[in-house]
């Protein structure tokens, strides 16, 4: 099957109706407008979600079974509600949000849809629904956020991944390569956050991890951020965005080919005796 282009708003509905979507995918990029500390632009999670989007269809052959839904832009940004330029929506309305644009995914003759998430605080939102959807729809629904699925501890340092979770080395780093113009290093620094002090101290407590507990960005750091800005560059800013971009084609590739009749098996609830 070839597709006209793999954006979704580019087909008419003569091309859906025409179309075998049984192996296609509707990819559905879903970030954030919030605030990401003093040197990042509220665009972040939106800016890069967009643009891993665009570059991964940049590789897609024209036979390639995805079609790209319009980026969610805003999300549940609740967690940074302190720092204006935030917008937000409360969890339970984007949860409603993103299974109608599913269902009406579902209702064109498509049952397989990935979202990909570039916002740390909504990864529940998208688990939550993707659930739902197996279960009243009958979709193949999967949750993705690209930093989870990008390996890059050989770039950065784990001291650094597991504690600059918001507008450090990693995030500024990439955006030094996307939008170099928006970054002002002049106000990066090293923004040590409250889970570094939890974790000398050496007990079970962490803001995230195996224990987490519902904080707010000022909690972990007044800045807003967390994380070593001050030493991001361009360069592995590059590398792991271009690591981001394969992961995903691959990972499109594997919900395309998932057998869907692996849904279609019914529990068996006869008791041992009756299978006799």
């Amino acid at each position: 099957m070839t597709l006209k282009s793999h954006w979704w708003s580019d087909l008419t509905t003569a091309d859906f109706a025409a179309l075998d979507l049984s192996q296609v995918v509707a990819v559905f990029p879903v970030g954030a407008t919030e605030q990401h500390g003093p040197h990042l632009p509220v665009r972040v999670d939106a800016e890069i979600c967009d643009r891993l989007i665009r570059a991964a269809v940049e590789r897609m052959d024209p036979d390639f079974p995805a079609l790209v839904l319009p980026l969610s832009a805003v999300g549940k940004s609740d967690e940074h509600l302190a720092y204006p330029g935030t917008l937000t929506i409360p969890g339970p309305l984007l949860a409603e949000y993103w299974f109608e644009i599913a269902r009406s995914v579902r209702r064109a003759g498509c049952r397989r849809i990935l979202f990909v998430n570039s916002h740390g605080g909504q990864p529940q939102v998208m688990e939550m629904v993707c659930r739902r959807l197996r279960i009243e729809l009958g979709m193949l629904a999967v949750s993705s956020t690209w930093s989870r699925f990008t390996p890059m501890n050989d770039l950065f340092s784990d001291h650094e991944l597991n504690h600059g979770i918001h507008g450090g080395e990693v995030e500024t780093s990439v955006m030094l390569h996307l939008r170099p113009d928006l970054v002002g290093m002049d106000q990066a620094g090293d923004f040590v956050p409250l889970s570094v002090a939890l974790e000398q101290i050496g007990g079970m407590l962490t803001p995230e991890g195996a224990v987490g507990f519902g904080w707010q960005a000022q909690d972990l750091h007044p800045s807003g951020a967390a994380g070593n800005a001050a030493a991001a560059d361009a360069e592995r800013g590059a590398a792991v965005f271009d690591r981001a971009v394969g992961r995903l084609l691959t990972l499109i590739g594997e919900v395309s080919a998932f057998p869907l009749e692996t849904f279609n098996t019914a529990p068996d609830h006869a008791l041992p005796q009756d299978r006799a």
